[in-house]
């Protein structure tokens, strides 16, 4: 339903003013908010100046009226020009330079919530023009909009330079409150921009978390099953020599029942090789335990002097020759890693020696960017490639090489203790003789002062 409140003659400025006047005034009786005011207000004025520009003369009726569920103030303005003949191309184009044809209509039309414009060739143009009113404007009678019409034609005349003035002074206001409304949105941009980065922070914190978790969760894996294989193989090796032990002592009972002394005594050493096997074995368990702890203490080691205490310890057959490089490093590291590394490594070179009378040992170091380079070398019969790699796993001495005297650990205390340091261990041999490589952080090297 549509209910008119006035109309006005467009005829020249003062007819703009006063549009625009009315304007401010309606939509400040219907509750309506000042920005809104001020919108309402602007593209009436721009639609009103647009007749007196172009055509000289026009009319603006303004009405209440409710469409769709939501209640508005409406201004009509129309002419009885010639029309617009580029009304499309108006309507469609994006940007304007100010002053320009057509600027009017673009403006005003995003100023309203509902614009329409109507022209035909030598029939005028009529624009309508919409804003939505607060709940407010519903319980305005039509006797309240006749009252106000009255009042508007009894008001006195107006003064164009005061109306100007007060539009204006209005349209500043708007901007500043605009201006307060920017700076607001900018504030809370900075602020979205600085939590989104403390978000993406906390992503990527928690993914680093995740792929740390990941990996202590596979090395647990690992661990486990080093645990179940270890535990496997120590109760499977302990096993037999106390089996064999039990075997011997029951024979050794049976032989003193029966006062078979010269068995008996026979019977001794063997028992003394079982023990002897069991002390080994738990000997490199243990050893194999406490390889990598971090916080074993450090000292300053003459790599050349440890090396004749390694082999000063082992049990070396007279006719073994050794051949230690006069140029070993002194290193600041953990004496029980260095000692363990190159008595197994030197120890398996005498142990698995198949011509003890012709065997030659011999160490050297080398250095390249960060890493020393030790590399102990015999001419014993040395190791398939099938076994190669194998050979470093826990007891696994490669069917080839089994002694009855191996523990099977040796090795295996040698990477671990290696790879603790971050180095890299392994055995190169084709035919006759091995060479067992490892590398060790040259970042521990002494240096001499001048």
């Amino acid at each position: 339903m549509q209910r008119v409140i006035l109309k006005i003659n467009i005829n020249n400025e003062l007819d703009v003013v006063l549009a625009y006047k009315r304007a401010m005034q309606l939509s400040e009786r219907l509750g309506m908010q000042q920005a809104n005011q001020t919108k309402f207000a602007t593209a009436v004025s721009e639609i009103c100046r647009n007749v007196v520009e172009h055509v000289g003369s026009g009319s603006i009726q303004f009405n209440m009226l409710e469409d769709g569920g939501f209640n508005y103030l409406e201004a009509i303005v129309s002419d009885r020009g010639r029309g617009i003949g580029n009304l499309e191309w108006i309507l469609n184009r994006q940007n304007f330079l100010p002053g320009n044809r057509g600027t009017g209509i673009q403006n005003s039309k995003k100023l309203v919530d509902v614009f329409s414009i109507e022209s035909e060739f030598e029939k005028g143009t009529r624009v309508v023009l919409r804003k939505k009113l607060p709940a407010l404007g519903a319980a305005v009678s039509k006797g309240v909009l006749d009252v106000w019409a009255e009042e508007f034609k009894n008001e006195a005349d107006i003064s164009p330079y005061a109306e100007i003035k007060k539009q204006n002074m209005q349209l500043l206001e708007v901007m500043d409150k605009l201006h307060l409304r920017n700076l607001e949105a900018e504030q809370q941009l900075y602020e979205i921009r600085r939590l989104n980065g403390q978000l993406q922070q906390s992503n990527q914190d928690i993914s680093q978390l995740l792929e740390e978790r990941d990996k202590k969760n596979q090395l647990l894996q690992e661990i486990n099953l080093n645990l179940d294989a270890f535990a496997h193989t120590v109760s499977h090796d302990l096993r037999a020599p106390l089996q064999n032990i039990n075997g011997l002592t029951t024979a050794l009972e049976a032989c003193l029942e029966a006062n078979h002394t010269t068995e008996a005594q026979a019977m001794f050493p063997m028992l003394r090789q079982q023990t002897q096997k069991m002390d080994r074995l738990i000997t490199g368990i243990l050893a194999y335990s406490l390889s990598g702890h971090h916080n074993l203490p450090k000292k300053v080691l003459e790599m050349h002097t440890l090396i004749h205490q390694v082999i000063s310890s082992l049990d070396v057959p007279p006719s073994f020759k050794f051949e230690i490089s006069e140029n070993l490093p002194v290193l600041y590291s953990q004496e029980v890693y260095l000692f363990q590394i190159f008595s197994n490594l030197i120890g398996n070179a005498i142990k698995f020696h198949d011509q003890p009378e012709n065997a030659v040992v011999t160490v050297s170091c080398s250095i390249l960017d960060e890493w020393l380079t030790f590399i102990i070398k015999d001419n014993g019969p040395g190791i398939p490639v099938q076994v190669q790699k194998q050979i470093f796993h826990m007891y696994d001495t490669g069917s080839a090489l089994h002694r009855s005297d191996s523990t099977g650990l040796g090795l295996s205390i040698v990477r671990k203790l290696v790879e603790e340091k971050g180095g890299k261990v392994w055995v190169e041999s084709t035919g006759r003789g091995s060479s067992f490589i490892l590398t060790w952080p040259a970042s521990e090297i002494v240096v001499e002062e001048q």
